[in-house]
């Protein structure tokens, strides 16, 4: 059983440090660019509209989050700029939840995978984007939950793919499973899934190799992984998951809806965000994809893989510029 590990209080302190640079670049200058606005104009708009999509919100995103703030502010008055800072707040938190695939938290999903055992998570994307990093740490954080893991090397074209892995297996304490270089990717992902059947384990991440999403053969590669998985248990795997580099912004958003013409994504992880200023695509890819973040990365420690909750996000960014006014 996979119990709950956070408290969102500690979570948003949390974030609020992991996200320090992007807070102080693009929500550093939304809180400069309203100090002492009082009117919503169009030369106001024009220039909110410019910083949202510098800092990778994303044109569709950014000017949706427009359109919520005309609609709110032509209802409400306000007097001061710390009042349309907290407009603009609230208008961003409710923009994602008004997407029920988007706060789908991560807390829920764990309840729900707990009744699929073993529930098996492939997880995939393109080279560079620390994909065995982030699998070692999502071991950790279910370890720490109380489930039994194994990992799977299913990456056996990468050198020291397997070996790397297997590093980050032992520092989470998960089983490892591997074969040698070269072998098939879908054998070991059916050995590990077999395996993990027969041990009576909870979790099974199985890595694959890193892919192009413009590589037809590699992507065919991917469906042959996945049908063998199914052949151990037909519903598997129950997740399918992308592991995107938030520091490249938009291309992060390509990336995620090339591989969604190819395989059922089910869960996003954002590695990155505590060396980018480009914080701002998170709330792009929470809107456009309809996809749900699952977790994101705000350090290199083990447990800084942290799970994404919406709310807990947006406070974290807007709520340390506020208490600053």
């Amino acid at each position: 059983m996979m119990k709950a590990w956070w408290n969102k209080t500690d979570e948003s302190k949390r974030l609020e440090q992991g996200l320090e640079k992007t807070r102080q670049s693009m929500f550093g200058r939304l809180h400069s660019f309203l100090l002492g606005k009082r009117t919503v104009d169009d030369a106001f708009l024009d220039e909110l509209e410019e910083i949202l999509i510098a800092g990778d919100v994303g044109v569709k995103t950014s000017l949706d989050i427009i359109d919520r703030l005309k609609t709110r502010v032509a209802k409400e008055t306000f007097s001061t700029d710390g009042e349309l800072f907290s407009h603009l707040h609230m208008v961003t938190a409710g923009l994602l939840s008004a997407d029920k695939s988007a706060v789908d938290s991560t807390s829920a999903w764990m309840e729900r995978a707990s009744v699929n055992k073993p529930h098996v998570i492939l997880i995939v994307g393109v080279n560079g984007v620390g994909k065995t990093t982030t699998i070692g740490k999502l071991a950790a954080h279910f370890k720490s939950a109380g489930s039994k893991v194994v990992i799977g090397a299913a990456d056996t074209f990468r050198a020291a793919a397997s070996e790397q892995l297997a590093i980050w297996a032992t520092r989470s304490s998960a089983r490892f499973i591997t074969h040698q270089d070269g072998a098939d990717p879908a054998a070991v992902a059916f050995d590990t899934v077999q395996s993990a059947v027969a041990q009576g384990e909870d979790v099974v991440l199985i890595d694959t190799a890193g892919r192009l999403h413009n590589k037809t053969h590699l992507m065919e590669e991917l469906n042959k992984i996945e049908r063998s998985i199914s052949k151990v248990i037909p519903s598997a795997p129950h997740d399918v998951w992308l592991v995107l580099d938030a520091s490249t912004g938009q291309n992060a958003m390509v990336q995620a809806r090339e591989f969604s013409k190819v395989t059922r994504l089910t869960g996003l992880v954002l590695t990155k965000l505590d060396g980018t200023a480009k914080g701002g695509i998170v709330l792009s890819v929470c809107h456009e994809l309809k996809t749900p973040v699952r977790f994101i990365g705000i350090g290199e420690k083990m447990d800084d893989l942290r799970p994404f909750d919406p709310d807990v996000f947006v406070s974290a960014l807007f709520d340390g510029l506020e208490n600053a006014r």
